[in-house]
């Protein structure tokens, strides 16, 4: 809370890659992330690279390490996903306070996320994703759970004049009504394993098949949570692309199907999640410069209505592939 990145200037960056042994040729060009800073460079050889500087406090040192191996774990199993660069057996940097990492710049294509054929490739790589990280466990990385994703932004959002007087009572009303029921939901008994975390189609690069990229919110969490996000649409459309992800997941790594009950709890809590993130990141002057109506009428007005609608949803039978489940 009240961090910002004012400190992190073009020439700490260039002196921090200048560190690392990298000359910067071609000038830095800034990518969209908004939790960390993330630049892609080419230096004197023409080779690409992707540097991300971490929020400081977000992670600890020993979380982005953590990270780090899970991907070097996946990837020793010729499973398609970005892995950092290392630098004297170091894949995790420091200058001037500031973590950095680095990894080669991955050209690939949007994954379609309409494309049958490719979804069912997605699915093929998260059951063998899966099939890894399910004997792996992670030790530092956060557990995915009502407490973070609910209950934290709630508190924050309660605690802070970012709702117009008028909407707090019902739009808390709400909220409250959906914790409750969210939070019975996800004591669902399913196993919890090692995730991407925030598998959703911007983090999938296509190149002949997927690559999966930024696992910066890699988690522990039931399986269904790196799937969900695959889905869109009304509900036949989500049924026919959940079928078809799960024809390949299903190769490596069976799913439970009780699991199928908790991805609109899960759609829930990312929801509240996004709404305390704005409001926690709020003092980064790059959040009101990109986020300007968040703090406005209209905004709340339409958060309240998505919760409503939410709410809803959350008492509809879940998705099943099976008649009568």
């Amino acid at each position: 809370m009240g961090f910002d990145y004012r400190d992190l200037t073009p020439d700490l960056i260039l002196d921090a890659l200048a560190q690392s042994g990298l000359v910067v040729d071609s000038g830095l060009i800034e990518l969209n992330s908004y939790e960390n800073r993330v630049y892609q460079f080419q230096d004197e050889s023409r080779r690409r690279f992707v540097v991300k500087f971490y929020r400081p406090a977000r992670w600890s040192r020993e979380q982005i390490l953590e990270e780090h191996e899970f991907a070097r774990q996946l990837a020793a199993e010729e499973i398609p996903v970005a892995v950092p660069l290392t630098f004297d057996g170091e894949s995790l940097l420091e200058y001037q306070g500031f973590h950095y990492a680095l990894w080669p710049s991955l050209g690939g294509r949007q994954f379609e996320v309409d494309n049958l054929d490719q979804l069912e490739a997605v699915g093929r790589c998260l059951g063998r994703l899966h099939q890894v990280s399910q004997s792996r466990p992670f030790h530092c990385r956060p557990q995915l759970d009502v407490a973070t994703m609910l209950e934290a932004p709630r508190q924050l959002l309660a605690a802070g004049e970012w709702l117009p007087r008028a909407l707090a009572k019902p739009f808390f009303g709400v909220l409250d009504e959906l914790i409750a029921h969210v939070r019975e939901q996800m004591t669902l008994p399913v196993e919890q394993i090692a995730l991407h975390g925030d598998c959703h189609p911007g983090n999938i690069l296509w190149r002949d098949g997927p690559l999966l990229v930024d696992f910066d919110d890699c988690s522990t969490g039931p399986a269904i949570q790196d799937l969900w996000m695959l889905l869109s649409g009304d509900r036949q459309e989500k049924l026919l692309q959940l079928d078809t992800l799960l024809c390949g997941y299903e190769e490596f790594m069976e799913l439970d199907r009780r699991e199928l009950r908790l991805i609109e709890p899960l759609r829930a809590m990312r929801m509240v999640h996004y709404m305390g993130w704005l409001a926690r990141r709020w003092s980064d002057a790059a959040f009101p410069r990109h986020f300007p109506w968040f703090n406005t009428a209209g905004y709340w007005e339409q958060q309240l209505k998505a919760l409503q609608d939410q709410l809803l949803v959350l008492r509809e039978p879940p998705l099943s592939l099976t008649q009568g489940w």
